[in-house]
This record gives structure tokens, C-alpha cells and sequence, in this order.
């Protein structure tokens, strides 16, 4: 069958969902997103050969090269056979499998020591987003738009903080410092000139004008006030049960600090200020100044006693009043939950929008009923994980306001440019 016969043949949604369906069979790990991703890719690129094909497909579907093998082999079960009979017959002049392809490249030097095992035949490597690579061929527009969904950090997004390596989370620091938080606005105190008549009178502008009018105000002024973002208080439990996800949360705390209208705060057994340390640039230096003043790190969770530090130091002076408040804690407090109750209730008097971050909502059969985090848990605007950097779409979302975004499985994650 001619490559142009491909395209008309393709149906998107059905080709997603079977393939999908088939790698998942095989033991590859394959979730819905994916499959969704692949008929999206599919319906806005149609692939114009079984090569495009291939490529939209392992862009998708592999993130890891262990996983590369068994995704040639079901491809080949999959498509090769269905797409060209002649290939399952062992027609010699019938097309090479997909991923297969010969590749032109320099001979090896023979220069190996005595008893060095005899290179291995190429197989086709993963391909890095971003490398240009001379040996392999280029479709035009249609492969560029399918490799733009492919991305090195994408096994990221979906793995738990705590289930990450050095390495892994290093990287994943860079990304999360760079997320941009943003605040509902509210209209501030202040006004600047409006053409609108429906907009309130000036009667400072209107009374300047007629003065160059003799007193008669021909002209009537409008002024409208302005609107500007609420401020952005972060509260980040830095305790021993909460130590697999602090440092991503000050990576996070460390990027929102950077703003004009953005404060960190982390506690244990005491509350400390953290905006002026994490406004470093260099972001283990900011870390580690952090670690220092915190003399607390990795202690026991005083969390009633913490927010009432917060409110009587800060919030009542005006941190607090009509912020968007962010508690990162798994609640697993020593206070007693009717202490955290009533600084709860406190906090919700002040602040416009309560969201508290627990990373432990993400595990199978969780539900709150640790005493803190029962208490606390009426008070709050949103509930969300915040385990995995995808699950930091859901608090983007919920510090917006966007409650139907914050439900959704899928968010996009606006980033600063660095």
C-alpha cells in the first residue's frame, strides 16, 4: 500500500485509543492523557507516511529508553502488518519496518583494547528535543509541529516529589521556580482618568477645569480605580514528615518571592519570615540562607501555635487582609484540633481565599481525618495535592480562583522565561 493511502484511512480517536490500549497490554505505562495527546497531535498533523506515524506515536508514548524495545515491538505487531501484508509474508522488496530504517553514519574505530566484546548493532535512539541530529531525515512542517509536543522532563510531570532522584529533582527545581503564580485582582484605593460617563464623577478634575472655564464646569471628568492583584502569602510546613516535598515547595516559595506583592513564610515548632532569603537569584544559596534561619527545619509541626504567630505578627497588620493564603502541610499537627479550629477561624476572617496544599491527598483511599488537617480543613477555599508538577496546575489554578480549572485533570502551567 502507497504511503499517501495512509492518511484517509486514519481515524484519530480510534487510532489513539487502540494503540494506546495495546501498549498498555504490553506492560508499557500508559495513561489516558496520552492517548488524548496522540489523537490531538494526530487530527492537528495527519501523518503522511508511516514514518510520521511512528514518530507522533513513540513522541507520545515513550519517555524512557528502557521503555523503547517493547513500543518498537508492538508498533511493528501493530501497524506493520496491518498497514503492509506484503512485509508479514516476507516479501523482499516490501518496506523496512517503521523505526528500523538504515542509518548513515561513520565507521567505529577499530582501535578497541584486546578483549573488548564487538559493538552491537545501532538501534534508533530517542530523540532529543532541541539536537539537531544530521542522520536523521527531516519531514518538514509536520514533524516540527509533532516533536513540539515532546519534551526531556515530560516522565516528570506525572512522578511524586518523593519518588524522584537528586538528579530528577534538581531539574525540576529549575521548573518549578520558574511557575508564575497569579492572584485574583481587586480594586485599590486609588484612581486614574476614565473617558466613560458611567464611571463615578471626579470632582477634583471637574472643579481644576472650570477654573479655566469661570467657574462653569463645562466639561464633567470621570475616574475609575484601579485594579491590582491581591497579595500572595505562602505558609510552607517544613517539618520531618514533610521533608520529601520542602525543597520543591521553596523552589516554588522562592519563584513567588521574587514578585512585588508575594511573602514566604516556613514553620516546624515556630514561624520564621523567609521573603528576603528567597529573594536570592542563585537558588541553592537562597535555600541554604533558608536552612539557616530556619533553626527549626525538619522538627515537629506546631501548626496552631504557627498560624497564630503569623496572624498576631503579621496578618493583622496587613499581610493577611485580603490575601490569597497557601498552606503547604500534610496537618499532621501536635496542637490540638481545636486550637487550630480557632486560628482557622481567625485566618478566614482576614483572608480573601484560603488553599491548603497536601501532598498526601494523592494517595489511593485518603481521607482527612488527621486531627489538624480535619480542623483546619472547613476554613479553606481549595483542597489540592500538589504532589507532582502536574498536580501544581491544580494550586496554580486554585490560588487563581479558577475552581472548574482546579478540577480539571489537565491545567497548563503558565513559566517565567529565563
Amino acid at each position: 500500500m502507497a504511503d499517501r493511502d495512509l492518511q484517509p484511512r486514519i481515524e484519530a480517536a480510534a487510532l489513539a485509543a487502540g494503540f494506546s490500549t495495546a501498549l498498555y497490554r504490553a506492560g508499557l505505562p500508559v495513561s489516558p492523557d496520552r492517548a488524548a495527546r496522540l489523537a490531538e497531535a494526530l487530527r492537528l498533523v495527519p501523518p503522511i507516511d508511516r514514518a510520521a506515524l511512528y514518530w507522533a506515536c513513540r513522541i507520545v508514548f515513550v519517555s524512557r529508553q528502557q521503555h523503547l524495545a517493547r513500543f518498537d515491538a508492538v508498533f511493528s505487531a501493530v501497524f506493520d502488518g496491518r498497514l503492509d501484508p506484503a512485509e508479514s509474508r516476507g516479501d523482499p522488496n516490501a518496506p523496512p519496518a517503521i523505526g528500523a530504517e538504515t542509518r548513515t553514519k561513520a565507521a567505529p574505530s577499530t582501535n578497541r583494547p584486546a578483549g573488548a566484546p564487538e559493538p552491537q548493532p545501532d538501534r534508533p535512539a530517542a530523540p532529543l528535543p532541541g539536537a539537531d541530529s544530521a542522520d536523521e531525515e527531516t519531514d518538514g512542517p509536520e514533524r516540527d509541529a509533532i516533536l513540539a509536543l515532546a519534551s526531556r522532563d515530560e516522565h516528570l510531570h506525572e512522578t511524586a516529589f518523593a519518588d524522584l532522584d537528586p538528579e530528577e529533582l534538581a531539574r525540576l527545581r529549575q521548573l518549578v521556580a520558574r511557575i508564575v503564580l497569579a492572584t485574583p485582582t481587586r480594586l485599590s484605593r486609588r484612581t486614574h482618568p476614565s473617558p466613560h460617563s458611567r464611571d463615578r464623577l471626579d470632582p477634583a478634575r471637574t472643579v481644576r477645569a472650570a477654573h479655566r472655564t469661570g467657574g462653569d464646569p463645562i466639561t464633567l471628568h470621570y475616574a475609575r480605580r484601579r485594579p491590582k492583584p491581591r497579595r500572595l502569602v505562602l505558609l510552607c510546613d517544613v517539618s520531618g514528615s514533610m521533608e520529601p516535598y520542602t525543597r520543591v515547595f521553596l523552589s516554588l516559595l522562592q519563584g513567588a518571592a521574587s514578585g512585588a506583592r508575594a511573602e514566604a513564610f516556613v514553620f516546624s515548632t515556630h514561624l520564621t519570615r523567609l521573603t528576603r532569603q528567597l529573594t536570592l537569584r542563585d537558588p541553592d544559596q537562597a535555600l541554604a540562607q533558608a536552612a539557616t534561619t530556619a533553626t527549626d527545619w525538619a522538627g515537629g509541626t506546631r501548626l496552631a501555635a504557627s498560624i497564630r504567630r503569623f496572624i498576631d505578627d503579621f496578618g493583622r497588620r496587613g499581610l493577611a487582609r485580603g490575601s490569597v493564603i497557601v498552606v503547604f502541610s500534610d496537618g499532621w499537627a501536635q496542637d490540638d484540633p481545636a486550637d487550630v479550629d480557632a486560628q482557622m477561624a481567625r485566618l478566614r476572617r482576614l483572608a480573601h481565599r484560603i488553599v491548603w496544599v497536601n501532598p498526601r491527598k494523592a494517595a489511593a483511599g485518603y481521607r482527612p481525618l488527621v486531627g489538624g488537617m480535619a480542623a483546619a480543613l472547613p476554613y479553606c477555599d481549595a483542597f489540592v495535592s500538589g504532589h507532582s508538577y502536574a498536580a501544581l496546575a491544580e494550586v496554580a489554578a486554585a490560588i487563581r480562583g479558577d475552581v472548574s480549572a482546579a478540577n480539571r485533570p489537565s491545567v497548563t502551567i503558565q513559566q517565567r522565561t529565563p
